[in-house]
């Protein structure tokens, strides 16, 4: 209690990143009408060029402000109860798994893959988003939902036909997108069979029902298809 990690010492910024903070008012100042990106990206080449004694001043900075750190993390740690450390390692723990996710999906989405399909619901309240004016975000999903649960089969109907239609090339695409990850020696990104069994159990079943039945009753024959 009363320890957060916003209390945590922060770790000292690198070199470069202290070579653009030192540059970077003087850069824009230059180029006004850069970009962000362009900025860094200029920031980035003068840093390449700049020659190893300057980078040096940098470094030794560097390494003053780490000594420092260790320091200040000694002194953060022997104040921590073994349930603030617990706690504040779990805090942690859920940041970092969310940093890797986050990774994760940029990394996906660089590499091309395919959306995934979307409901019926999904494809009615991005119809309807729209038409909700004057309400907040939380609010409109609320409303909406309420009127998606109000339809009837006949009108849902075309929304659900839209999503069945949306899978369709969501599978379509993902086996072609799959099929490149291969090539690209990306097996790790691969759907395993168990995976895409779970996502059609009607399915499933009715594979092993024509395997039951073409082998007699088989067990082995049968649990060789389910697999």
């Amino acid at each position: 209690r009363g320890i957060s990690s916003d209390q945590r010492p922060k770790r000292p910024l690198t070199a470069y990143l202290r070579f653009v903070m030192d540059n970077r008012p003087a850069f824009r100042e230059k180029n006004p009408g850069m970009s962000n990106l362009e900025l860094i990206k200029k920031l980035a080449g003068a840093w390449k060029e700049l020659p190893a004694s300057q980078k040096q001043v940098y470094e030794e900075a560097k390494q003053t402000d780490w000594k420092r750190y260790g320091e200040q993390m000694a002194a953060y740690k022997a104040q921590l109860t073994p349930a603030q450390a617990a706690a504040l390692k779990e805090e942690r723990r859920k940041r970092m798994a969310k940093r890797r996710s986050m990774k994760a999906k940029r990394e996906l989405n660089l590499l091309g893959k395919p959306k995934r399909a979307r409901t019926g619901f999904n494809i009615f309240l991005s119809e309807k988003y729209q038409e909700s004016e004057g309400l907040s975000a939380v609010a409109k999903m609320k409303k909406l939902f309420d009127v998606w649960q109000k339809l009837s089969p006949s009108q849902k109907q075309p929304y659900l036909q839209l999503a069945q239609d949306d899978k369709v090339r969501y599978e379509n695409e993902m086996k072609l997108w799959e099929a490149k990850m291969i090539e690209l020696g990306r097996e790790d990104l691969v759907r395993s069979n168990k995976q895409r069994l779970k996502k059609k159990p009607a399915e499933t079943a009715k594979i092993a029902e024509t395997a039951k039945a073409s082998s007699g009753g088989n067990k082995a024959k049968l649990k060789k298809s389910e697999e």
